[in-house]
């Protein structure tokens, strides 16, 4: 069963694709928000990279970039760091050329970013009057919880809202009989066993160990991570942070369970592949692995009135929630009840923020290879 799970997400679990009302492209506005809010960081630490390696050709990574136009303005800002770096030099060689790899399991869209890439190379031109840097970008698709490029082939590599997603359900949730042991909750809540939160915690330092080692493969010597997730302040999951959201939509699915619109055991059968680790957490297991030093561990709380003002908060949650979720709830529920349950779980989010806010934590990693 644990083979079956784990291939079932590399399979079906994407962004929804496309440019539709549901997809990614037109519901990711809470997570460029994040990526905006440590921009500083991530130009400073590439800059950094550059100034001490200055190399003729610069391999970046971007784990989990999924679809739509946050990926591609991530590259251009990193881009334009690294040249004005260059610019600052008195060096005499040549704008170093730009190997860029998009990276994220096989079913993601990566024809809506490469449909964008000929107006991303004119901008490019266009900013620097038709003198652009060599920019050569391809996909490997794959789960970064595995090898995926040669030995020393990166400098860079930069991860946004992606590795809170485990690499499976944790197995341990599971009893004897194959039945999930946290019954009514699709991640940690209050009413979850122990054993449930200790299955989640372990399944983390397994994949983020494994990230780290195969990254420390991949990059080079003094090569740079900056990697952005979701998180948590404290050892405790109940709050109301990122695990609240999860809670909540458990709410949602188990109103639909009363007037037959979906059934108990579908509700008890579904969890999902996330965990927000502690700064703590992330720290240990950096230590733990051995191959990077941590360079700098920041907590931000993205404000919640950045999203889009325009259609108010909750929706703006259940877009992001659906966009990110839409491919494994209809395979499991049935496409049929999304649009009530989306619509009712943006309603509960508003309800909840009303009475007591929402605190969602995000923390910024950077990492340098030993």
């Amino acid at each position: 069963m644990e083979n079956n799970k784990k291939k079932g997400l590399e399979i079906e679990f994407h962004m929804t694709g496309g440019t539709g009302k549901t997809s990614y492209a037109k519901n990711s506005s809470l997570q460029k928000k994040a990526s905006d809010e440590a921009k500083h960081i991530t130009l400073e630490t590439v800059q950094e990279l550059y100034k001490a390696t200055s190399p003729k050709s610069l391999g970046l990574a971007d784990l989990g970039c999924s679809s739509g136009p946050n990926t591609l303005s991530t590259i251009r800002d990193i881009i334009e760091a690294v040249e004005a770096v260059h610019r600052d030099t008195t060096s005499s060689q040549p704008s170093p050329e730009f190997c860029v790899f998009l990276n994220d399991l096989p079913r993601n869209d990566f024809n809506s970013i490469f449909k964008a890439l000929p107006e991303f190379h004119r901008e490019l031109k266009r900013d620097r009057n038709g003198g652009s840097p060599p920019v050569f970008i391809a996909a490997y698709p794959g789960s970064f919880y595995g090898r995926l490029f040669p030995d020393n082939t990166l400098h860079f590599v930069y991860s946004s809202y992606s590795l809170h997603w485990l690499s499976k359900v944790p197995p341990a949730i599971y009893d004897e009989q194959g039945k999930s042991m946290n019954k009514g909750c699709i991640y940690i809540c209050s009413s979850s066993p122990e054993v449930v939160s200790k299955a989640y915690y372990d399944q983390f330092k397994e994949d983020f160990s494994l990230f780290l080692q195969c990254r420390s493969k991949e990059l080079v010597s003094g090569g740079r991570m900056v990697l952005i997730l979701l998180g948590r302040e404290g050892p405790g999951h109940i709050d109301r942070g990122n695990s609240f959201f999860w809670e909540l939509l458990s709410r949602t699915v188990a109103d639909l369970v009363a007037p037959g619109e979906t059934e108990e055991e579908k509700l008890d059968s579904y969890d999902v592949h996330f965990y927000a680790p502690t700064a703590a957490e992330i720290e240990g297991e950096v230590i733990k692995e051995g191959s990077f030093e941590l360079d700098r561990l920041e907590m931000l709380e993205v404000d919640r009135q950045t999203g889009d003002n325009a259609i108010g908060y909750g929706k703006t949650v259940a877009k992001t929630v659906r966009a990110i979720q839409e491919s494994m709830l209809s395979q499991h529920f049935g496409e049929e009840i999304l649009d009530k349950l989306f619509e009712s779980y943006g309603r509960l989010v508003d309800e909840e923020v009303a009475k007591e806010d929402i605190r969602p934590i995000t923390l910024v990693v950077v990492l340098r290879k030993l």
